[in-house]
């Protein structure tokens, strides 16, 4: 494929199911703090964004002063949930098996999390070692800041122009194009909503698929286009 060197895949929504579980462990912590919101408005409003950012935007709107303490409350619940109920995102191996290129992880999820979620899965033998966690850079790196995207690609020895990501969330849509690059939108997993799509374009994805099954024709696509540009 002469478009792209390198895939990099978001995890959290794109290689497992966790947005979900996590949208039902924060929805509940916070509708006991005060702010009344359910699983799937959860879901619709937050994906992709660190809990910690998620509690800055709720006291914003609200006026409402949330615990310190949700933070670590919240981490502990999901790493229980996750490590119980967390799947694989159907047709992933069968997707990365027919992808010539250069592959990795970026997310914003911590290092721990990422290899416990990957590893439950089965999928840690397709990405290991190239699993990059946006905390591990820093505080206040996490996305929609390009940072996580430009430091993957930098570890593999791609330029970003020849770099292609598949992300679930707008925030992640707008962090990989900060970065400079191509973004194929994803809304097969469970915390899908009806206008999903339409928010993943509209943040810069260039195209949208719903099953991993058709990624591989949908990058060839995208490197063919990219070739006669």
């Amino acid at each position: 494929m002469d478009g792209f060197d390198l895939i990099i895949f978001d995890c959290d929504g794109v290689l497992v199911d966790s947005e979900i579980i996590a949208a039902d462990v924060e929805s509940k912590l916070l509708t006991d703090a005060g702010y009344p919101i359910s699983t799937e408005e959860m879901a619709e409003r937050f994906a992709g964004m660190t809990w910690k950012n998620i509690l800055l935007q709720v006291e914003r709107e609200a006026s409402i002063p949330l615990s310190a303490s949700l933070l670590d409350k919240s981490e502990k619940l999901l790493d229980l949930r996750l490590e119980r109920d967390v799947q694989a995102i159907p047709g992933v191996e069968f997707a990365v098996s027919r992808l010539d290129l250069k592959r990795c992880v970026c997310s914003n999820s911590s290092s721990h999390r990422l290899d416990m979620m990957l590893g439950k899965v089965g999928l840690k033998k397709l990405f290991a070692p190239n699993v990059f966690s946006a905390k591990d850079l820093g505080p206040d790196r996490v996305k929609p800041k390009p940072d996580i995207f430009l430091h993957g690609a930098e570890k593999m020895g791609v330029s970003p122009s020849k770099t292609v990501v598949v992300e679930d969330s707008v925030h992640g849509i707008h962090a990989a194009r900060a970065a400079g690059m191509r973004v194929i939108g994803f809304t097969g997993a469970s915390h899908t909503y009806s206008s999903h799509a339409d928010r993943l374009t509209d943040a810069g994805a260039e195209t949208v698929i719903s099953r991993m099954n058709d990624l591989p024709g949908v990058v060839a696509a995208l490197a063919e286009w990219a070739g006669v540009l």
